[in-house]
């Protein structure tokens, strides 16, 4: 994947540039926000196939992404840095993936440090008759994606220390903001996936079931408690029993949060609701969010949430869009909501969350999407005037609802 051109600022899927099924002439075209639309085939029933994994890994043709405290190694602030395998050797070991599962589990050892590696997908496009053999299906078509974690303490520091002066000479360095939203979209999608698992596993070295130390499998996908555990001896030791062994158990795979964030439009339609937190830079404001409750709808949680942190009341609430972000691993449900038909529109900040919320005219936002959108602590866009309302940039799905909402408001006068 080249980055020499200057990137678009969203996602674009060739498949649905020109689309007119009956779905996209019925409720209009699908929007794909930063983080997302990654061109990879994930291959998730490739990851418990031991030949494809280590060929894959190996390949002349496969890339890493490689991560140093969950930021990723970059050539410029734009510009995310790919590996070879030869380059990442030091970090991966000589034979990565060299045993089947069930192997790694009867020979675990807690006292052996293991390479984290998580293998992100497949890029089948304009690979002519490139391919991977595997073991289990047939030879798979396309160049494999990874990521590697650079393990900065324990018994892999030392290569890792090696590898990341070797890189630092060349000018490649680790991500000094990775929220920053600079990234060609098709490289955001990768480091999303790929910072995400690396964190789940990094914040998972626990069974969570039974409190030992457990094993990362699945290419990076599961973590699971070995029944037998070497502890640095020849002979494997029995751990007992452990609940996680038996059945589906949701603790021994990834978790993704799901959290609404919401454009919340008055009665009339003519004003949106935007609140801020005292951290953020003065006169920056956002739509309102809130983290999902067990058997809570989307709608159910865009009421309770903006209910709670501004005091108004939603009726009517439209699902519009959706955003994987990787800090850590949530995933933004994207909704736009009406203010409840009778109900008062006086801001009252019950749970004390934000520092103010506060309406904000059409006009008002419209501005604020031409001249004063930007990422969070980067430089305002020339012919923002201080004092003017600031709110997140483009790659933001809070800038996607707003843009959605104001569109329609002028371009049709309703809602």
């Amino acid at each position: 994947m080249s980055n020499s051109a200057p990137p678009p600022l969203l996602p674009e899927f060739a498949a649905l540039q020109n689309d007119d099924s009956m779905l996209t002439r019925r409720y209009g075209k699908e929007v794909i926000n930063y983080f997302a639309g990654s061109r990879l085939n994930r291959y998730s029933f490739l990851r418990t196939d031991a030949v494809f994994l280590r060929n894959a890994a190996a390949s002349p043709t496969a890339r890493y992404l490689a991560f140093k405290d969950l930021n990723p190694l970059v050539v410029d602030p734009k510009t995310i840095a790919y590996f070879t395998y030869d380059d990442v050797k030091s970090l991966t070991g000589p034979e990565p993936f060299k045993l089947a599962e069930d192997d790694e589990i009867k020979t675990y050892d807690s006292t052996k440090a293991l390479p984290l590696i998580v293998f992100l997908g497949m890029l089948e496009e304009d690979n002519g008759s490139d391919h991977i053999v595997s073991g289990d299906n047939s030879n798979i078509k396309g160049h494999p994606y990874f990521a590697v974690n650079i393990a900065t303490k324990g018994d892999l520091s030392e290569k890792a220390a090696e590898f990341l002066a070797t890189q630092e000479a060349k000018g490649i360095v680790p991500d000094s903001n990775p929220r920053g939203m600079r990234h060609h979209p098709e490289a955001a999608a990768m480091y999303a996936q790929a910072r995400s698992m690396i964190d789940w596993n990094l914040r998972s070295p626990f069974c969570a079931g039974c409190g030992n130390p457990n094993l990362s499998v699945h290419a990076g996908y599961k973590r699971v408690c070995p029944p037998t555990d070497k502890k640095g001896g020849s002979e494997p030791e029995s751990r007992g029993d452990c609940p996680t062994r038996y059945g589906i158990s949701n603790i021994c795979f990834p978790r993704t949060d799901p959290t609404m964030i919401a454009a919340v439009l008055s009665q009339d339609g003519q004003r949106i609701l935007l609140g801020r937190q005292k951290r953020w830079p003065p006169y920056w404001y956002s739509t309102l969010a809130g983290f999902l409750e067990p058997g809570e709808s989307i709608e159910e949680a865009v009421r309770r949430e903006v209910w709670e942190e501004s005091g108004i009341r939603v009726g009517r609430v439209v699902i519009h869009s959706s955003q994987p972000w990787p800090f850590p691993s949530s995933l933004m449900l994207g909704a736009i909501a009406q203010v409840l038909p009778g109900s008062s529109e006086e801001v009252n900040l019950n749970d004390g969350e934000l520092e103010t919320a506060k309406w904000f005219t059409i006009d008002e936002v419209k501005q604020a999407l031409t001249y004063g959108t930007s990422a969070m602590h980067e430089p305002t866009p020339e012919g923002w005037k201080e004092g003017d309302l600031r709110i997140p940039p483009v790659q933001a799905i809070a800038n996607r609802l707003l843009t959605a909402v104001v569109d329609e408001l002028v371009t049709s006068a309703k809602i």
